[in-house]
């Protein structure tokens, strides 16, 4: 089973939040991980498309939208079905419910803050997770 870290934000402030997930898969791909960000579709995942270009002023880090031409070459994908998620490094888990597809993966990221709807799916992913036998780890995060 796959190692689970959950990055807990001090606040409630979403912008932060989508920021601190956009360093975090940064990061990853520029250590040469290949992420897959399992967003809903719609507008959940159209804002973390946008917010991906735009975080940092000097930032590039390239993404594409499951589904695109790019999607099988680019490092750091962004899609909501199973199907789609191909054996990559590291699941950033942003839907409410934990993905059918954890195994696939080495690492898992949850990076929550203190808004009371996050922080209560959050709480209950924790539990399935640690009923599944995953490798649990927690960050309080103070930026």
């Amino acid at each position: 089973m796959p190692r689970v870290d959950f990055y807990i934000l001090a606040d409630d402030d979403e912008r932060r939040r989508l920021n601190y997930l956009c360093r975090l898969v940064e990061k990853a791909w520029r250590l040469g991980h290949r992420v897959w960000i399992h967003a809903p579709a719609g507008e959940h995942a159209r804002v973390l498309d946008e917010h991906l270009w735009t975080f940092s002023q000097g930032s590039f880090v390239p993404h594409e939208r499951a589904g695109g031409e790019e999607e099988a070459s680019c490092p750091i994908v962004i899609g909501d079905r199973p199907d789609d998620a191909d054996a990559r490094h590291l699941l950033v888990n942003e839907a409410e419910e934990i993905p059918p597809f954890i195994e696939r993966f080495a690492r898992i990221a949850e990076v929550v803050n203190q808004s009371p709807s996050i922080r209560s799916a959050a709480r209950a992913r924790y539990t399935r997770y640690r009923e599944s036998g995953c490798e649990l780890h927690h960050h309080q995060v103070n930026r």
